[in-house]
């Protein structure tokens, strides 16, 4: 790969000159299904890469913003499928840019026609800045345009208008509204060009009196003006000073000349960049929702060199579990980019678990179904990318469970792939502690069990008695046989949920084909029947050329498409062929197309050129009400009569939709969820249907599809359609659902202690105020929850029956959320959260029915032995595999008979397997510090500071013994990784295991929620090394992390006022909330109000209530915002975050810039909050030193500076509780007046 290391030495002119080639677009081979000639090109304008196949049809595209990785070489699976000599691009002319916001990212692979035109997309630093982007958003104001206007005629009509809003986030108003606002902007008649959609954007985002009106207070360090007229408004460059002195607390702020250079900064118009420069309105808004006026100071993000001169013993070292996994523990791939992503993000600690391939060493997730990869091919990988995010040591955690020879082998690639960068020394031979990090630079460090002196064998991992495995299950609602991944262990048959084959389903572009109105299917009589439809559309609708529809092919399997043309019918057969695994579809033999969806679009917006002529489809017919003929749509049904219907199936993901009674335009889907039956309504607004109050579709068909595929609510999907036929069976035919009743087969929210009905849990406690009112402490339960309103909610707690209380002090618990419970049964089910059902055996008899059932020639019958009706069918592929799970079946009953006799026999077993288990003298001899200790690893009397003791989540030393643990960890290293339970890949809680000086805390980082993130917001810290020093004291003998949280050290407060950008999570436009959560030593968590249907620029309306959280240990604590989405069943959806140590967080009115789920930024999302961080001690806060008892002062500060008048407050009482915030008992939560504003008053 000569050449791509050239680029350092290009000038800046050289790389301008490239940029403006790749803005004129390149013809290379994109490598998808299959090899094509395209154009690529760079369009700055909107910040996107996009590959075209003519110069007005834009095949694909996707955001600078997105890019994590462009690699050279022909180094993705794309490249893979073109192996077959026919591809003649040389190795340097290719590369792959990875882009995307998941873990698994999206590929787009390239070879160009030369080795130099590959390199120029290596030269150009192909990611936005983070500034003019963020400030002046023209490039996405663009891209949206864009995205509904394909011609890119720089112009937006309103029907377009209309259609983009929801996109973004944002609800339509009306026709009438939106030309009301042209008018405003002096847009022309019913379109705007480029110019007046951002003005129009920037009326709809600066409009925004509610945060304005923060800086008409008295108390300002400047008092904007008339915030009804912002335009009329200005912010001078004193006053702007003073509000970043006084209200910032920023010192820097005192020298004018930097005030004035930023301000000029944020100034999009070149005539006002002056030396006395002022905001306008916009232009201060944008600066505080800005990532220039971040809450996070990004000083304590950078590399501080002195700190990493410490023995590695004194930091948290950043570590992954299973690092190849792309998914669960059970059944996802297994992946090389896996190890990637996880060494880009950061990590500096990877798991390789290696067992016994063919002919050489392999890494998966043993006796699972997860795929296999190659030893060689993860090395490679690894040493390619294990110093791109940071060039301190990398630790290979080795599971090792080859035999010697491949021990061997594995040897000899560590050692040939990695070269010097493999550690096979000590740095110091006469040491007595650990290196640096800054010593070992670049190093890997294997970690292997290393043989001892007189060269010992050591015992390997051995699994007794388990067997796991594809079966296939008889449903009896499906009356079919679904494949599950299932286990046996401990006597127990453990099944997860059923699935698909994960190789392409063929069905799927079928099913895309099935939510076309255009679409019929298979129509009786269906030629003759096309052209009487079509005819007499046409004739009633004068309808032009290329009317069309498609339909099952009569005369054979396939399609046929109908259309009118020259005031007749014509019909044309829809061609398909294989390349390869793939089906193609064509009408002309040289154009092919994946499925005839796109077929068909493709005609929609080209000609179809034929020898007697040319057309192009035009309108497309639609069936009448297709849901008519689908057997789940019921007209006269009635909500009791739906529900009889849905109790008799005993599935969730069962449904119907019905006509709802007395309202003909309206309709209710009835499906099961956690066990009950739930109600969903329909409305059918002129030709389409919505679904909550933003979720559209073309048709109930459209809808049904679609949740067959996406989650309804909570995990669950349309499965079962509930047909009169099903429900017939089920009212006739005995035990048809007592499989599901039986209790030998029980579902795992069984296992777990069912909570009462309508559980929440207050996240802090609440005072009464009035006698109808609740009173109870953090974590109280509160049962028979009724939701009166969105504020005030009523309960039964303390003996005291169902008064109210506000709901913004409480979350919401379910059977499927509870909380987690020491209940056995679930601490010992293998497949955790992923098992749908378990079978006991023992208490089963066992029949091989020789003659098969339900069309399957190899099944199992597990019978019970108390009740004879209740029966449980396996089925597997082979009499070989038959033969395997019966037998190990048969051995669990008769294990009931002489249960002592065979726990003998597996005592001898293991002791044998013990005794043959070796490790190679070739792979002993590469370990140098890491070396594990299995035995006696709990007690810490003695150690060898080149150890590594490892301990699963769950079995780490008690607290009783905390001290001796963390005076180990000073001296020698301790890893921690997840329980075996974890098999849908969750994460623990890192905090308290770092709280004890833990240094590696294994995390699944494929998995994004709140404890990666948690462990993402640590490793912010020190320049994101992967490496963070454990603070001082934590090294002090008088350490105890139990008592240090006595005194409260600082009082952070909080007020969530608005949100930009927000991501949306599906169809609908969201309904946000934010929780602001405290994680360290204790939890405080606090939500707001959700703000229903903007996404876009949503304002949490003052007074808005300010929460108080207290800091124990600012060192190791952190703060967490949280924004969800509340869906049509008012559960949170997630939509994006941010986490931050405490310690660096700087107070005043500040921007939070949001990230997805894994921590990588997201496109001008951000929050804007007000936050005082307050150190304990001074005179006022001496007296006030917990939280709850600065709330109670609160109340007493009437003349609070940064809200509303307080007089208004006095009424409360008297208000209708309808009218109460949610964020109750407002004087409460007061901010503490700040001694430090400065009060001069200066207008604008």
């Amino acid at each position: 790969m000569s050449g791509w290391g050239q680029q350092g030495e290009m000038t800046e002119y050289k790389k301008i000159l490239i940029k403006r080639d790749l803005e004129m677009g390149v013809v290379m081979t994109v490598f998808r299904q299959k090899a094509e000639r395209l154009t690529v090109q760079v369009i700055m304008e909107t910040r996107q890469v996009a590959w075209t196949r003519t110069a007005d049809k834009t095949d694909g595209v996707l955001d600078l913003f997105e890019i994590r990785e462009v690699r050279p070489g022909r180094n993705s699976k794309d490249f893979d499928r073109f192996k077959d000599g026919k591809d003649k691009h040389e190795e340097n002319s290719c590369f792959t840019i990875f882009y995307g916001s998941q873990f698994v990212l999206n590929t787009l692979s390239l070879g160009a026609d030369s080795v130099e035109e590959a390199q120029k997309w290596l030269v150009v630093d192909t990611h936005p800045s983070d500034d003019v982007c963020v400030f002046f958003p023209s490039s996405w104001l663009r891209k949206q345009m864009y995205s509904v206007n394909q011609t890119k005629t720089n112009s937006i009509s309103i029907k377009e208008l209309k259609a983009l809003l929801p996109l973004l986030n944002y609800k339509a108003p009306g026709t009438r509204v939106l030309k009301d606002k042209f008018q405003e902007i002096r847009a022309k008649k019913d379109k705007l060009d480029f110019e007046h959609f951002h003005k129009f954007y920037n009326h709809i985002m600066f409009d925004q009196k509610e945060i304005l009106d923060e800086f008409k207070k008295e108390s300002c360090a400047f008092i904007l003006g008339n915030t009804d007229k912002p335009d009329a408004s200005a912010v001078m460059l004193h006053d702007f000073q003073r509000f970043l002195i006084y209200q910032q607390k920023e010192l820097w702020a005192s020298d004018l000349n930097k005030v004035r250079e930023l301000m000029t900064t944020f100034i999009d118009d070149m005539m006002r960049k002056t030396n006395d420069p002022e905001f306008t309105v916009s232009e201060f808004l944008s600066f505080l929702f800005s990532k220039e006026n971040s809450v996070w100071d990004e000083k304590f993000s950078e590399i501080k060199n002195l700190d990493m001169n410490n023995p590695l013993s004194h930091y948290w070292i950043s570590s992954s579990h299973n690092t190849y996994l792309t998914g669960d523990q059970l059944r996802s791939e297994s992946s090389t980019e896996a190890y990637i992503r996880c060494l880009r993000l950061g990590c500096r600690c990877v798991e390789l678990d290696c067992w016994e391939g063919p002919g050489e060493p392999i890494i998966y997730h043993g006796w699972t179904r997860t795929t296999k990869i190659k030893f060689e091919d993860v090395v490679k990988a690894i040493n390619n990318h294990a110093f791109v995010a940071s060039e301190f040591p990398l630790i290979l955690s080795i599971e090792e469970h080859c035999p010697i020879e491949q021990q061997r082998q594995m040897a000899r690639i560590f050692k040939e792939v990695f070269g010097d960068k493999l550690l096979t020394e000590p740095v110091e031979q006469l040491a007595e502690q650990l290196p640096s990090p800054s010593q070992l630079k670049g190093k890997i460090i294997l970690k292997h069990k290393k043989l001892s002196v007189e060269g010992g064998g050591i015992t390997r991992d051995f699994r007794k008695g388990q067997k796991q495995g594809d079966l296939e299950l008889w449903d009896p609602v499906d009356q079919r046989w679904n494949k599950h991944y299932c286990m046996i262990s401990d006597d127990k048959l453990y099944y997860a949920e059923e699935y698909e084959e994960e190789e392409e389903d063929p069905r799927k572009y079928r099913d895309l084909l099935n939510t076309e109105g255009w679409f019929f299917g298979q129509i009786t009589d269906g030629r003759r029947m096309a052209e009487r439809l079509i005819h007499d559309y046409c004739r009633e609708t004068g309808g032009r050329d290329g009317t069309f529809l498609v339909r099952g092919s009569e005369t054979c399997l396939g399609y046929t498409l109908s259309f009118w043309r020259g005031g007749r019918v014509q019909h044309c057969r829809i061609n398909s062929g294989e390349d390869g695994s793939h089906t193609y579809y064509y009408l002309t033999p040289n154009l092919h197309f994946p499925s005839v969806y796109s077929l068909i679009q493709h005609y929609r917006d080209n000609p179809l050129r034929c020898q007697d002529f040319e057309l192009r489809l035009t309108d497309p017919m639609t069936q009448p009400d297709p849901h008519l003929h689908e057997g789940w749509f019921y007209g006269n049904l009635s909500r009791g009569q739906a529900e009889d219907y849905l109790l008799r199936i005993p599935r969730d993901g069962a449904f119907l939709i019905r006509t709802r009674e007395g309202e003909p335009d309206s309709y209710a889907i009835t499906f099961r969820g956690d066990g009950k039956v739930k109600h969903c309504r329909i409305q059918k607004k002129g030709s389409t249907y919505l679904l909550g109050t933003t979720t559209e579709f073309e048709s109930l068909v459209e809808l049904v599809n679609y949740f067959r595929k996406k989650p309804l609510y909570r995990k669950i999907k349309l499965r079962y359609p509930v047909t009169p036929e099903l429900v017939e069976r089920f009212s006739t035919e005995k035990d048809c659902a007592s499989l599901y009743e039986m209790k030998t087969y029980v579902e795992p929210n069984e296992i777990e202690p069912a909570l009462p009905k309508s559980t929440v849990r207050a996240v802090y406690s609440y005072q009464a105020k009035r006698p109808d009112e609740l009173s109870f402490s953090t974590g109280a339960l509160i049962h028979n929850v009724s939701k009166e309103n969105n504020d005030w909610w009523k309960g039964d707690h303390g003996g005291k029956l169902q008064l109210f209380f506000p709901s913004n002090h409480v979350e919401e618990l379910s059977n499927n959320a509870s909380p987690e419970t020491n209940n056995q049964d679930m601490e010992d089910n293998p497949l955790g959260e992923l098992c749908k059902g378990v079978v006991d055996i023992s208490k089963c008899s066992i029949q091989n029915l020789k003659n098969g059932k339900n069309g399957k020639p190899h099944v199992l019958t597990l019978q019970d032995m108390e009740q004879d009706s209740l029966q449980f069918d396996l089925a597997v592929d082979s009499l070989e595999e038959l033969f395997k799970w019966y037998q190990l079946a048969w051995n669990i009953t008769q294990r009931e008979m002489n249960r002592q006799y065979n726990r003998e026999q597996e005592i001898r077993q293991q002791e044998e397997v013990e005794k043959k288990a070796e490790v190679a003298m070739e792979m002993s001899d590469l370990v140098v510090y890491c070396q594990p200790r299995s035995k006696e690893k709990d007690h810490f009397d003695s150690y060898n500071y080149k150890e590594i003791r490892s301990f699963v989540e769950n079995k780490i030393p008690g607290k009783s013994r905390t001290k001796e643990f963390l005076q180990y960890n000073r001296k020698a290293l301790s890893r921690v990784y997840p329980k075996g339970q974890r098999v849908e890949s969750s994460n623990y809680d890192p905090y308290p295991l770092w709280a004890v000086g833990c240094h590696m805390v294994a995390l699944n980082y494929q998995t994004a929620d709140k404890f990666t993130q948690l462990n993402s917001a640590l490793f912010s810290l020190n320049g994101q090394t992967g490496y963070v020093l454990q603070p001082e004291f934590m090294r002090h003998d008088n350490y105890d992390p139990q008592q240090d949280k006595a005194k409260v050290k600082y009082n952070i407060l909080v007020r969530v006022i608005a949100a930009r950008h927000l991501p949306k999570s599906g169809r609908s436009i969201a309904s946000p909330f934010v929780e602001v959560e405290l994680c360290g030593h204790t939890d405080e968590k606090f939500k707001t109000v959700v703000h229903h249907d903007n996404g876009l620029n949503p304002v949490w309306k003052a007074p808005a209530e300010s929460i108080v959280f207290s800091v124990y240990e600012p060192e190791l604590t952190f703060l967490r915002f949280v924004v969800n989405e509340e869906d049509m069943f008012s559960d949170p959806n997630f939509l994006a975050q941010a986490m931050f140590p405490v310690k660096g967080l700087r107070s005043g009115y500040r921007s939070v810039p949001l990230k997805n789920g894994y921590s990588e930024n997201l496109e001008l999302a951000s929050l804007l909050i007000y936050i005082d961080v307050q150190q304990a001690g001074t005179a006022e806060e001496e007296l006030y030193s917990s939280s709850s008892q600065l709330k109670k002062k609160q109340a007493e500060l009437n003349s609070e500076p940064f809200l509303y008048d307080t007089h208004t407050n006095l009424q409360r009482s008297s208000l209708p509780r309808q009218n109460l915030s949610r964020e109750s008992s407002t004087s409460e939560r007061h901010k503490p007046k700040d001694k430090k504003i400065n009060n001069s008053k200066f207008y604008s």
